[in-house]
């Protein structure tokens, strides 16, 4: 939606950095303009009108203004839509979250819509957000992303999305073997 400038999507804070003594870089994947990078001048400030709103993993409406100039562009309005709570209640939870936002970030190109990836992102955290992370959700959301990518066919089942998407980015979170394999030990004990 475009209004003198600013324009809204539905959006999912993938990360926040400082940028000055008042304000915050903040990373987002968008569903009307893929990955982006916003600048929230005065974050930082107690009185802020962001304070409470920018938090890992948060779901949000945003209203940006497009920068001409770089791909950091200016954060105006965030409106909270689902904090995802479930997700920060167990730490492999935040641990699995976390995996699918490092992959994301290395599978993406700034600012290039791609609207499934959103849907995949927010599927992901409401599964995470009311369940327990298994091997099996790990290799759907690779799988998925890679299909995204173009890099899957899922007709052939013998091929591997994972190495899919390490061959085509060149790398692959370093998080995602120790993931694996607490997951994999998690649903060891879980079957017992």
């Amino acid at each position: 939606m475009l209004i003198s400038g600013v324009e809204s999507t539905e959006a999912i804070l993938l990360r926040k950095r400082k940028f000055s003594d008042t304000s915050l870089i903040v990373s987002w994947c968008t569903e009307s303009f893929g990955c982006v990078q916003t600048v929230a001048k005065g974050a930082r400030r107690a009185k802020s009108p962001f304070a409470g709103k920018l938090d890992l993993f948060f779901e949000a409406e945003i209203s940006i203004v497009h920068s001409r100039k770089s791909d950091l562009h200016t954060l105006t309005e965030v409106v909270v839509k689902n904090p995802f709570p479930g997700i920060r209640t167990n730490y492999l939870r935040t641990q699995t979250a976390a995996y699918f936002v490092e992959l994301i970030e290395i599978c993406t190109e700034r600012d290039h819509r791609e609207p499934e990836l959103f849907g995949l992102l927010r599927r992901a955290f409401a599964y995470l957000d009311a369940n327990h992370p298994t091997p099996r959700a790990a290799a759907h959301f690779e799988t998925e992303l890679a299909r995204i990518a173009g890099v899957h066919d899922t007709k052939k089942l013998n091929a591997d999305p994972a190495f899919a998407l390490g061959n085509l980015f060149g790398r692959l979170p370093l998080s995602r073997t120790p993931l694996l394999k607490t997951l994999a030990a998690e649903a060891k004990d879980r079957s017992k």
